[in-house]
Order: C-alpha cells, then structure tokens, then sequence
C-alpha cells in the first residue's frame, strides 16, 4: 500500500471518528431536553393524591356529620334569659330618695344563656327548665340572626323540660328519633352554644356512653324522673336545652347537665331521652301544666340479696320498700313490702326510672298490671289503679332525730355476732318522741346503735351518731321485733347462706324521712 493511500484511510477514519462524536453529543443534548422539559410538565401538574381504600368509611362517616349538622344547626337557638330584681340599699329615711339619688337602690339584673331547638314551624321551641327558670324576659336568636322575644308556655322542673313560643312562621325544625331504641356506642352529635355567645351553634361530637342514669341532687322534689342518656361528646355550660342528634340528624335527647370537678367538659355529659321530653312537652303545651300518676310504692334498685331471696339469677327489678300511705294503690292492690317488681304492663323493669316514665305519664285512675316475684320465688300479678301524685313534699321538713343523742347509763345492749349490729330496745324517752310515732303505731321496734365493720350489715344499717341514724329495726323475716328476745328468736331460723329481709324505719333519713325500708342481707 503507498503512503498516499494510507493517508487517505487515516483521513476517512478521523472523518468517520468525528461523526460519530458528534452523534454521541447531539443524543446527550436532546436526553437532557426531555429531561428537563418532563421536569417542568411534572412542576406545572398538580400533585395527586393516592386513593387509600381503607379511607373510604372515615370519609363517609365525616361526610354524614357535615350533613347532619347542616341539616339540624338552622333549628338550634341561642336563648338567653333575664331577671330583674330592685335590691333596697336605702340608707335615707323614706322623702328624701329625691334629694340623695346616689343611696337609691339600683336594680340587679341577673342574666344567663342556653340552648334550644324549634319542634314545629309555627314557633314551639324546648329547652331546659332551667334555662329560662325565673327569667322576666326571654330572648331567641336564629342561626339566620333574628331575634324574637319568646313567651314561657310551660315548664317541668322535675323532668328540667320547658316549652317556649316565637311569633314567627315556616321555621326550620328538627326530626325526632326514637330514645328508647338508642344503643350504647351510636355516634352522637350535640349542637348548641357552649360557654355563651362567642362559641355559639357549635356542633361536637361523641358516642352513647349510657343510658338509665340517675343523677341525684340534680333536681329537688320527690316525684323528679331521671332516665338520663350518657355521652361523651363535648357538652359544657351553656349547651343545655340544646339538641343530642344521632347520624341521621334525629334529636335523641336534650343536653342538660355535665358531670366534672371543674364546671366544664370532662367527658361525662347527660341528655334528658327525647320520647320523655316529648310526652311532657304534649301535657305542657296542652294544659300548662304536668299531671302525673303513681301506684304509691318507695323503690329501690335489686341488689343480689333481692334477688337470691326471690329466687332469681339475674339482679333486675326493684324492690318495694314503703308505701307512700295506707291508701296507696300498690298496698290496696295486694302488693307487700320487699316484693321486687320486675313487669309492669308486660314492659321489664331493671331500674326505678322505668317504672317512674311507664306510671308517671298514664292518667290518674287507669289501671296497670304489675308483676312481682316474692321471696321464695312466688310469681303474682296484681291490677293496680293509678293515683294522682300528690304536690311536692317540702324539702324542708327534715325528722330532728337525725341529731338525736342516746345516753348509755342504765341501758342494756347486745351485739349481735351474726349481724354485727347492736340493738337496744326503745325507753320511755323514744316513746314521747314525735318522730317516732309510725314505729309505736307498729307495736315499737330495736334501735341500732353501732354497726361493726366486719359484718354484713356495714354501710346497709345508719347506727346512732351517723348523719341518717339511728335506724329502727321492726320486722326481721316478716316476724315482728320488740325485743331482743324477739330479735334472737327470729335469727335462730336463718342459716349461713340464707338471706335476712329487714323491714326498717329511718327517722333521721333527710331523703325520705319517716318512710320504712327493706334491708336484705347475706348471712355469713
């Protein structure tokens, strides 16, 4: 080969070379093109969010509470009630107001707010009765800001219900549910104006926690009704008389009260159920005013001793303890002290708020059928004509032997070691004393003086010196006792394991001074 062609070769190889270089180049520049121009795409593309299947029923349920809300928030109101009253700080002799105008007395205006809910367009609203308890002047406000001022139709400070009335037309209003058939664990909503006007119409929300509370000390008066649905959603001052709601935005209840150390929201809140407000609400707006019936019977909860005397597993019922007279309809009927009522109209009984909602709103003089089991597992139904309650007993005539002192010289005691109480029989001294008329009218009884700790009749017997003593035992197993005599003789035929039924006085029982009581207890 010459050298001229050698030339020539190495000429097109370096040619050839450089083309390809140049490709190589041209490739790399056009890669980073797409690249950058994808990276642009990708930032002006919004970012999408990934579907998360698991999601889905949380999104549904949250969904569910934002229309509840904005279906029931436009019947909720904002209440707020006024009292006026002139304190008389006067300090001039009565002429000379017009010349010292500073000493007159000013009137002191007590002002408060609540929640409400509108139940039907033409204007009728419910509320706590003691949201507008005393007020002079009542005011509602919308969600749509009106104000009306409203007029006071009615109230039932034992079930803590009033009825209010706007002059207004095609309202807004709520869809009732049905309480009874609420169940422990429901979502619930709770709508109202907690903690006043800056926090109005909020919606918080929460579970059925319980249902058949009762709350005592919430409401004076003997013949109150408490069957109190629980919840934990968020119920603070403020929120009472508004509406409890479940997922389907029917109201279940009205929040009324709160359990907490503080004053606010711990979690504990409690709504009157909607099918008692209801039924009050009917006789309110209808007459003004509440008619209850009754069968006259003091009531307390079974306890396990109850039970195993009637020969029952289950613990449910409640127990006769007193008759309210000798005409109560319960006593004429047949029934007896210590009997444990577990049907009333076919209806199981398990707490004393059931049987007060199921008498307490039947008219006076209808019948009912009440079943009662009795000890040794005797079943009996008895027909029973409802009375008319009687008024409200004045809180305040408290039995003075709640003081009562007892001196110890020249009385005789004995313990008894299976009870682990002391009883004394009555002196001279308890025979004159007024309170203790009902017990001599029963042929007399054992006071108890002190009840040992360690013994079954612990915290279930008020011995002298407690707030509720002393307690005045009358019959032991239906067998009456006078004496301590008496009292030996009727425990010699109870057994370890056997139940005791202590027919009982309390004189110095602030709740229900005067009244009997049944007292059951194990024998150890």
């Amino acid at each position: 080969m010459s050298v001229r062609t050698r030339d020539w070769l190495k000429f097109i190889a370096l040619v050839g070379f450089a083309f390809v270089l140049g490709l190589a180049f041209a490739s790399a520049l056009d890669v980073r093109g797409h690249g950058n121009a994808a990276q642009a795409s990708l930032l002006q593309q919004p970012a999408t969010r990934p579907f998360i299947p698991a999601a889905k029923p949380a999104a549904d349920l949250g969904q569910a509470f934002v229309a509840v809300a904005e279906h029931v928030k436009p019947a909720v109101v904002f209440i707020q009630s006024q009292h006026q009253e002139r304190v008389d700080t006067r300090r001039l002799p009565p002429g000379f107001d017009d010349f010292f105008p500073q000493f007159r007395g000013r009137p002191r205006v007590e002002q408060g707010t609540g929640s409400g809910f509108i139940v039907s367009s033409d204007g009728y609203l419910l509320t706590n009765n003691h949201v507008v308890e005393g007020a002079d002047k009542v005011t509602v406000r919308l969600l749509d800001k009106r104000v009306f001022q409203a007029k006071v139709v009615g109230t039932d400070p034992q079930t803590d219900i009033a009825v209010l009335k706007i002059d207004a037309q095609d309202l807004p209003t709520v869809a009732f549910g049905n309480s009874d058939s609420t169940q422990i664990g429901e979502w619930a909503l709770a709508i109202g104006n907690p903690l006043g006007e800056a926090f109005a119409f909020t919606v918080t929300a929460g579970i059925i926690s319980a249902k058949g509370r009762l709350l005592q000390g919430l409401y004076a008066g003997g013949y109150q009704i408490q069957d109190f649905i629980q919840t934990d959603a968020a119920i603070n001052p403020g929120n009472s008389g508004g509406p409890l709601v479940n997922v389907r935005g029917e109201v279940v209840g009205i929040n009324a009260a709160i359990a907490s150390e503080t004053g606010y929201s711990a979690g504990y809140g409690f709504a009157i159920p909607i099918n008692l407000a209801r039924t009050v609400m009917q006789q309110l707006v209808a007459s003004g005013r509440v008619q209850r019936a009754v069968i006259g019977v003091m009531i307390q909860e079974a306890r396990p001793e109850d039970a195993q005397a009637v020969g029952e597993r289950d613990i449910k019922g409640v127990v006769v303890q007193d008759f309210s007279s000798d005409e109560s309809p319960a006593k004429k009927a047949g029934i007896q002290q210590g009997d444990v009522i577990t049907e009333v109209d076919g209806r199981p009984i398990e707490y004393g708020a059931q049987l007060q909602q199921i008498v307490g709103f039947k008219k006076p003089g209808e019948t009912v059928s009440v079943t009662v089991l009795r000890e040794g597992g005797v079943r009996k139904n008895f027909t029973v004509r409802l009375a008319a309650a009687p008024p409200t007993p004045d809180t305040e005539q408290i039995s003075s032997a709640g003081s009562r002192t007892r001196g110890t010289a020249g009385t005789i005691s004995r313990r008894s070691a299976t009870l682990g109480i002391t009883v004394e029989e009555l002196t001279q001294e308890d025979v004159r004393d007024p309170s203790l008329r009902p017990v001599l009218q029963n042929g007399g009884g054992l006071l108890v003086t002190d009840v040992s700790p360690d013994g079954p009749a612990y915290a279930r017997l008020a011995p002298q010196g407690s707030p509720a003593g002393p307690d005045i035992i009358l019959k032991v197993n239906s067998q009456p006792v006078r004496t301590r005599e008496d009292f030996r003789a009727a425990l010699r035929a109870v057994h370890s394991g056997d139940i005791a039924t202590l027919i009982v006085f309390s004189p110095g029982n602030q709740a229900q001074p005067g009244q009997q009581r049944v007292v059951r207890l194990l024998m150890p």
